[in-house]
């Protein structure tokens, strides 16, 4: 980037350690991009759309600020003009400051579209049209801006039923761009999802298997992984409330699954057969290779409201506190000494990273640290990860950085955000003689870069 965010300004060391990272490609691992703007590669239909409707980090501000969600063109509000849209934005802009939003959005407007002048009120109009103009060149494509971003790699995330029409138009496209699949299956696996049975029915309908019997349900597990597998996903993802995983025999699973067909499950041996899905998501990662991600400690859509009227995803989403030592018990000890097994854990809950996650990380061979995540990807946020867990997991065990993000454009900003915080921190460690120059050169590199392809077998793909 070329901008300097004030909150993170470099001096001496730090400015030349983040001068080493600055310009290494973006690998973009973990994220919900939408795969068919690169299969089409088709303009962008306006600054609202792209800037403030997809982002719940901004609309949740908005929101808690009491600006109605039907006012920034969501839900029945979906035909409202993108210019008042923006307006909106503009008048409450002031209300970010703090927030990570405010620098992402900041450079954004900088670094990707030129624009010297403050987002107020009085120039709300002139900025929109400058990016509304913009949007309309070929420079503003989707996949010239993958390009001009010096992305090596991105992941988008992909239900277990999707049918992946636009990530084989892109492989079958002829551009060079590396834009890869990752395997979401929390539908067919949570047997409290929304339309758990009829999801199930299509999941055999896809593979050609019999998924109603568990014997042939995870036969088409393993056929759908496959299929990803074959259009470049080297990840699976699991988002987790609680977590819990416990190992059943054969029998006992297959009975708790055939009452998850018929809907006769209580919430106890529902909680029971998920975890015992995730253990067997963990065995078959160690047969095809896939990296295993969870995401933990989520309460999703808290505001019923929003949920009933909006649909989930929706901003409501809040942090709770996780359990990863008993949670994680009955999947380490049947996968953790595996040497095929990869498993990357992120929390919401920062009180485990000392307490729980580094010291896990910094002994189970096969787990590994993801980075500060969602409501704790901020400038504060990087530093209080290195801070806890280093000492413990060491550098290599930590999974490097990912954006996590439904805002392409703001994907520069973020990478530079956390390479801005590991330069800080890293010149930190060398103030304190607790490393020299050239290893702090060489742990920048890997958590900025290097890291991300390890942790993600992006190499190996």
């Amino acid at each position: 980037m070329t901008g300097t965010m004030a909150e993170l300004r470099l001096k001496g060391l730090a400015k030349d350690l983040h001068a080493q990272m600055a310009d290494l490609p973006i690998v973009s691992p973990h994220g919900h991009t939408d795969p068919v703007w690169f299969a089409e590669n088709a303009a962008f239909p306006d600054p609202a759309a792209l800037l403030i409707k997809p982002d719940h980090y901004v609309f949740r501000m908005l929101y808690s600020q009491g600006v109605a969600l039907e006012d920034l063109g969501l839900g029945a509000g979906a035909g409202r003009d993108p210019r008042a849209v923006f307006d909106i934005l503009a008048a409450h802009w002031h209300k970010f400051l703090g927030t990570p939003s405010h620098l992402w959005l900041d450079a954004t407007f900088r670094d990707v579209f030129g624009i010297d002048m403050p987002l107020t009120p009085e120039t709300a109009s002139a900025i929109y049209d400058h990016i509304d103009a913009a949007l309309q060149t070929p420079e503003f494509r989707p996949r010239a801006l993958f390009e001009r971003f010096g992305i090596s790699t991105l992941a988008t995330t992909d239900g277990a039923l999707d049918d992946l029409r636009a990530h084989r138009a892109i492989a079958g496209s002829g551009w060079t761009g590396r834009v890869i699949p990752t395997f979401r299956p929390d539908a067919v696996l949570d047997p409290a999802a929304p339309d758990y049975a009829r999801d199930i029915e299509r999941l055999g309908e896809l593979t050609g298997q019999d998924s109603e019997s568990f014997a042939g349900y995870l036969d088409a597990l393993r056929v759908r992984r496959e299929m990803f597998r074959k259009l470049g996903a080297t990840a699976t993802d699991h988002a987790v409330t609680e977590l819990r995983t416990e190992w059943l025999d054969h029998a006992t699973a297959g009975r708790l699954f055939a009452g998850a067909i018929k809907g006769s499950l209580t919430a106890r041996e529902q909680d029971r057969l998920h975890g015992h899905m995730l253990i067997e998501m963990a065995q078959m990662s160690c047969e095809d290779g896939l990296v295993m991600q969870i995401h933990a400690g989520s309460q999703r859509s808290t505001n019923a409201a929003l949920l009933d009227g909006f649909g989930k995803d929706m901003g409501a989403d809040i942090p709770r506190r996780t359990d990863w030592v008993g949670g994680l018990d009955a999947l380490l000890n049947r996968v953790g000494n595996d040497s095929r097994m990869r498993l990357l854990a992120f929390t919401l809950d920062e009180t485990t990273y000392a307490r729980e996650l580094a010291p896990m990380a910094g002994h189970w061979p096969a787990l590994r640290l993801g980075p500060p995540w969602w409501f704790h990807d901020s400038a504060n946020g990087i530093t209080r990860y290195l801070d806890q867990v280093v000492e413990t997991a060491g550098y290599w065990n930590l999974a490097g950085f990912n954006d996590d993000t439904r805002a392409f454009l703001s994907i520069p900003a973020r990478h530079d955000l956390w390479r801005r915080g590991v330069a800080l921190h890293l010149a930190e460690q060398c103030d304190r003689g607790l490393m020299g120059r050239d290893d702090a050169a060489r742990v920048g590199r890997w958590l900025a870069h290097d890291a991300a392809v390890d942790a993600y077998r992006l190499d190996a793909a």
